[in-house]
């Protein structure tokens, strides 16, 4: 059946003729939607899959698998409607607790989406993926970095390794969310899209920096959006509406991240909160130097938000009412935290200064900024497995004054690449007193966690962190929780002239990449200051 509205106006005639294309027709085991945009799709009548995406004449719905939440959400009650002009499809899973639905606006190439959950779904994760043909979309999110051709898998199933020594991964072509609004596939001219506006990610879990799958290129070229991951998880799922998010069809060109949804407003969506009942907070945010990104982070067990301060001051997006514990970051490591309270319409206002100490220190390797970026293979690790053969060696020898970042591992391994030593020298008076060794971490996998040993003074074991049970630095992630270690050196440990710290690893694991490791945000040695002191 077609649904229509009924033209009452010579302005509603027009539109009509304008759109005579648009519109939802029923057929024997789907429902398919023509937007009068060049773009037609269908929706299986059984279990909500989309099982045709034509744009422009020419399919790009893969021929395996469809497309669909996770892998498919299973026997599904799945009912249309024409709403306001737009057309509305409902699919009600009957063995999950998710609702989903896909909007069409005339002559626009864009299926629009929502995901309504009230608990956890199977498998343990909330991911939209695209299942695409190959063949018409052979460019994966950031190039080859997914793509499995002539590869084989070596670590689980999803990390693959290639005749010519580098190494693959779907999880290599993460973003972080805070900058994560639109990324695609594409071919001769046609680019597929996802859209996520900043309103997307407030049901989801993981904050401003989580990162997850963007695509892989496999038999099918699979474009992806995580809502909810079980991917280096550092917080409990979130329940309630995922989006609005979009799916677009152009002839190649990225689309814009300013999408308008507003007209979600009368489509009766569950969970959908319109901008008119949200409130927002703005203020200055000071005290992380110019150099660095100030971030700004709201969270309750029910949305997460945020954004990026410019000139010192900022802006929120529009939240839901409600209290909310604020943080602020220096790049990604945490200086200030605070709380505020939403109301509708309301504009609250709120400063936030750092209140991260400046301690005296005698030198550092790195910034306290919780990316390992700047040191060595920090560079690439987001992009390539620790064992690819662009990758630079483990472990290593630093010397302070003369090395750079660089030159300093970005992780290190309990049975794999050594350990890393610095070699540093101190005056009479900076020896003669008690000094302070601070390690900072990213990320720990299997309970790693640094050892620490100046010249014959061995630092005492910390313990072991708390367990994110996932795979990380080998497959591109480098934050969790970001612990930091501190240990007092005695006075009389240093001595006058040359001195050496070895650093190693705490705890065993498995076999060489995947045995006890850790990833080092920065080193620093507090002390009086001297001849190699950090400017800042």
């Amino acid at each position: 059946m077609r649904h229509i509205i009924i033209p009452t106006t010579i302005a509603a005639l027009a539109a009509r003729a304008v759109n005579a294309g648009f519109g939802v027709t029923s057929k024997s085991s789907s429902y398919s939607v023509d937007t009068n945009g060049g773009l037609v799709f269908d929706v299986s009548k059984s279990n909500g899959d989309i099982t045709n995406l034509q744009f422009n004449g020419v399919q790009y719905q893969g021929t395996s698998k469809m497309t669909a939440i996770n892998s498919g959400i299973g026997a599904s009650q799945v009912t249309t409607e024409t709403v306001n002009g737009y057309v509305k499809i409902t699919v009600t899973a009957k063995s999950m607790p998710l609702t989903q639905y896909y909007i069409a606006k005339p002559n626009d190439p864009t299926i629009y989406m929502a995901t309504y959950i009230t608990g956890e779904v199977s498998p343990g994760e909330l991911r939209w993926l695209a299942r695409l043909k190959r063949s018409a979309v052979p460019n994966g999110w950031h190039g080859d970095v997914a793509n499995l051709d002539g590869c084989t898998a070596f670590e689980g199933k999803d990390t693959f390794k290639c005749p010519n020594g580098q190494t693959r991964c779907k999880m290599y072509t993460a973003d972080r969310f805070i900058e994560d609004q639109v990324h695609g596939v594409t071919g001769n001219n046609i680019g597929i899209w996802l859209i996520m506006p900043d309103v997307a990610y407030e049901t989801s879990s993981g904050g401003p920096f989580m990162r997850d799958i963007n695509s892989q290129s496999g038999d099918d070229q699979e474009l992806y959006w995580y809502m909810n991951s079980g991917h280096v998880r550092t917080e409990p799922w979130r329940f309630g509406l995922m989006g609005p998010y979009a799916m677009r069809f152009t002839t190649g060109e990225r689309p814009s991240a300013n999408l308008d949804t507003s007209f979600f407003d009368g489509l009766s969506i569950q969970g959908y909160f319109p901008s008119g009942k949200r409130g927002s907070v703005s203020g200055k945010a000071t005290g992380v130097p110019a150099n660095f990104q100030t971030v700004l982070h709201w969270y309750n067990n029910a949305s997460q938000y945020w954004t990026v301060a410019s000139g010192g001051a900022y802006t929120s997006p529009l939240m839901k009412p409600g209290t909310y514990t604020m943080k602020m970051y220096r790049g990604e490591y945490p200086v200030a935290q605070d709380s505020v309270t939403i109301s509708a319409g309301g504009k609250a206002t709120m400063d936030i200064a750092s209140s991260d100490p400046s301690p005296s220190v005698i030198w550092r390797i790195g910034d306290f900024d919780g990316q390992p970026f700047e040191l060595k293979n920090g560079d690439k690790i987001v992009r390539m497995h620790p064992s690819d053969v662009r990758m630079g060696t483990w472990g290593g020898k630093y010397t302070v004054g003369s090395s750079s970042p660089k030159d300093f591992p970005m992780a290190l391994f309990a049975k794999e690449g050594g350990a890393a030593t610095v070699t540093f020298s101190v005056s009479a008076s900076q020896a003669a007193v008690e000094t302070v060794l601070r390690v900072g971490t990213t990320l720990s996998f299997k309970g790693g966690r640094p050892s620490v040993k100046i010249n014959t003074w061995q630092g005492k074991d910390p313990g072991a962190p708390k367990l994110i049970d996932s795979r990380g630095v080998t497959r591109g992630a480098y934050r969790g929780y970001g612990e930091v270690y501190t240990w007092k050196v005695p006075a009389g440990t240093l001595r006058e002239g040359s001195n050496t710290l070895t650093v190693g690893v705490y705890g065993s694991g498995d076999a060489n990449f995947l045995s006890a490791n850790y990833i080092v945000d920065a080193i620093e040695l507090q002390g009086p200051k001297g001849a190699h002191s950090p400017r800042s």
